[in-house]
């Protein structure tokens, strides 16, 4: 993709962008969404975001490994913590996000919005 000069750089940016779910391309392959990253006046990597959609299912896909289990498995109190953080970043905005987390947690929408709403009343 690059040089070795610019190796460094892409080490450092590849964890942030694998959180993401974004994909490392090279900076003359970008399209008008992608993200071009330059070191010292030289582009050198472009990031293509992903989809909102993608990026919920990534981040879900992130947190069962963290768990390391499925999050279906988790106690109801672990549930609860991941609605807390994935509303924290914005998965109920994208559209099907409650359907999408209920499935991953093996619970009814209803079940979802009881959580959202008893963290709001906390």
């Amino acid at each position: 993709m690059t040089g070795n000069a610019d190796e460094p750089f892409i080490t450092a940016v590849k964890p942030l962008v694998d959180a993401m779910g974004g994909e490392m391309l090279p900076p003359d392959e970008a399209g008008p969404d992608d993200v071009v990253l330059a070191w010292e006046g030289v582009d050198v990597v472009a990031v293509r975001l992903p989809q909102l959609a993608d990026s919920l299912d990534h981040i879900l896909a992130a947190m069962e490994r963290r768990q390391g289990k499925p999050l279906a498995d988790l106690d109801r109190k672990a549930k609860q913590e991941v609605v807390r953080i994935l509303e924290a970043r914005g998965a109920f905005s994208v559209r099907h996000g409650v359907e999408t987390v209920a499935s991953a947690l093996g619970v009814s929408r209803f079940t979802v919005y009881n959580y959202l709403n008893r963290e709001k009343e906390n």
